[in-house]
């Protein structure tokens, strides 16, 4: 008998009903900087879901798909943390922020994700211990890869620190 299948549901219903016994952990296992409690406290509700819970947030939802700037993507949950390069971000056409490769070799981590049936490669922010998106190797060149993250986990900050342009309604 699978072990782990066992044990993965066990604790995504303690983390649902709030169980504190799993601090400094989250489901999957996944040592954090803090305390699960904390980051509840710290996060909102979309990045704590996203970001500790290993969550996804919806296709098409994150203003960050739209982001053409030069600049860097930061960890939402700590913004010293560079993830990802604007050089590096293309689209993909999943409906997530994608990117052919991270800021530096030590901005994440990558793990084994065996969660719903089918083994993925998890990608969690190096400084935080928490969960981003997944990687895939469907990416365009350079490297083939395609590091898909959830808009929610990231903070896009401009090279020239000049906030977004409004986009014009459209004509009712």
């Amino acid at each position: 008998m699978n072990v782990t299948r066992l044990i993965y549901p066990l604790l995504a219903v303690a983390l649902a009903a709030g169980l504190s016994s799993l601090p400094a952990e989250d489901a999957a296992g996944a040592k954090s900087t803090r305390p699960v409690e904390e980051w509840k406290k710290l996060l909102t509700p979309e990045e704590f879901n996203v970001l500790v819970q290993h969550g996804t947030e919806r296709p098409f939802t994150s203003p960050l798909n739209k982001e053409k700037r030069e600049g860097v993507f930061v960890c939402a949950a700590d913004p010293t943390q560079v993830l990802f390069n604007s050089a590096d971000k293309f689209e993909s056409g999943t409906g997530w922020p994608s990117f052919t490769r991270p800021a530096s070799a030590n901005a994440v981590t990558e793990h084994s994700d065996i969660a719903y049936g089918m083994t993925r490669v998890e990608v969690r922010c190096a400084k935080t211990g928490l969960h981003l998106g997944h990687v895939f190797n469907d990416g365009p060149p350079p490297t083939g890869k395609r590091y898909c993250m959830n808009g929610v986990a990231l903070k896009f900050i401009p090279k020239d620190g000049a906030p977004p342009k409004e986009e014009p309604s459209p004509a009712k």
